[in-house]
């Protein structure tokens, strides 16, 4: 338990003390983000936050992990090295979509083929049980880990929204690895939830401000698509406790991840039903529609926070009594219940908002043209006109 608690510390400690200078550098270098027309921010922020957390991660995993387990670590920390160069090339100097994928599609297969992070079935989803052929085992695992990187880094739009969703996911994943005993990736999870505290306070900071960027985001996706293959894989077939394993794994870790996954499916459905490339930026993710609604980023924040949490309590409540796909329907329900009425009370907001600014308009229009009509009230009776 020392080296958990001390993984999370130790990266707190680090990403604290080196924040600073990486900012500094950032406004120097201009290495900064512009607002645009879909942000939701209206200032020019250094956007290099990434770099100490992915170090904090590093030092911490190269510090603490037992060496039994080095050969399951050093796969895991290679694939982020490449991830964590993409997302660093990416803010300095933007990528195409395409190279990033391309990028991270290098990092998967690394994980999955060498590091050996793989979904071997489907374990009861869609009533199918058993082992998957292997080809089959490779596809589903690389686009499990690139939803789930992708899902993360699409979540990064308002303050504190990324660091708070990871810093619940990971502390999740890292204290149910704590307790089966998976070192190596209870340390990563604790190491990216201890620096990802230390971001959040520079994250909302009013005079040392940053943002996290793609380095952090696909980092830390790309980890947390680790945690949920490695979570389910193990809680269904390794031989742990019984006390410790779920009897439907995958629904507990949909639980975990809702606000990236759900997200990030709505978005994609809602574009292409209107004919739009599900590729192409908007403002219609929940980070944005809580905007839309008058609540400040630290208000909508908490909100979503609270959200997950809830989420995982249902989650981990229904596991023992109900099955994996009754499970999963009734949070998919609750989840577009909740969306859908965030989305028409934004309506509602924008519409009244609306009315206000052409009353307003009116207003002044007719205020404006009134003075027109004095002097021919002032005209003497008789007086030409």
């Amino acid at each position: 338990m020392f080296e958990f608690i001390l993984s999370f510390l130790i990266s707190f400690a680090l990403v604290f003390a080196i924040m600073p200078n990486v900012i500094k550098i950032a406004i120097e270098k201009k290495l900064v983000a512009h607002p645009e027309a879909r942000s939701s921010h209206d200032i020019i922020t250094p956007c290099l936050g990434g770099i100490p957390i992915f170090l904090g991660i590093l030092f911490c995993s190269l510090l603490l992990t037992p060496i039994g387990e080095w050969d399951s670590l050093q796969y895991i920390l290679s694939a982020l090295v490449i991830v964590f160069m993409i997302g660093t090339k990416d803010d300095i100097t933007e990528l195409s979509a395409g190279k990033k994928t391309a990028g991270l599609m290098i990092a998967i297969a690394i994980l999955v083929t060498r590091g050996e992070v793989r979904l071997e079935g489907l374990y009861d989803l869609f009533y199918i049980s058993g082992t998957l052929p292997y080809w089959l085992s490779i596809t589903f695992s690389v686009f499990t880990l690139l939803v789930i990187s992708n899902a993360f880094n699409l979540i990064d739009g308002i303050d504190g929204l990324a660091g708070t969703v990871g810093i619940i996911a990971m502390l999740s994943f890292g204290t149910w690895f704590f307790v089966v005993g998976m070192a190596h990736l209870g340390i990563l999870a604790l190491a990216a939830a201890g620096g990802l505290l230390a971001f959040l306070y520079y994250n909302i900071s009013r005079t040392q401000k940053t943002f996290m960027g793609d380095t952090g985001a696909l980092v830390i996706g790309t980890l947390l698509g680790v945690m949920t293959v490695e979570f389910i894989d193990i809680c269904s077939t390794a031989a742990i406790p019984a006390v410790y394993r779920f009897e439907h794994p995958i629904s507990v870790a949909v639980g975990i991840l809702i606000i990236p996954l759900f997200d990030t499916i709505r978005v994609f459905v809602t574009r292409a039903l209107r004919g739009v490339s599900p590729m192409k930026p908007d403002r219609r993710h929940i980070h944005h529609l809580l905007i839309d609604s008058d609540f400040s980023h630290i208000q909508a924040t908490f909100v979503l926070a609270l959200v997950n949490l809830f989420f995982i309590s249902l989650a981990l409540y229904l596991d023992p009594v109900l099955d994996l796909h009754l499970i999963l329907a009734i949070e998919i329900a609750a989840a577009v219940g909740l969306t859908y009425w965030l989305n028409a009370h934004a309506r509602t907001i924008k519409r009244t908002k609306r009315q206000i600014e052409e009353a307003a308009t009116e207003a002044a229009t007719t205020t404006a043209a009134a003075p027109a009509s004095v002097p021919s009230q002032n005209r003497q009776v008789g007086q030409p006109a």
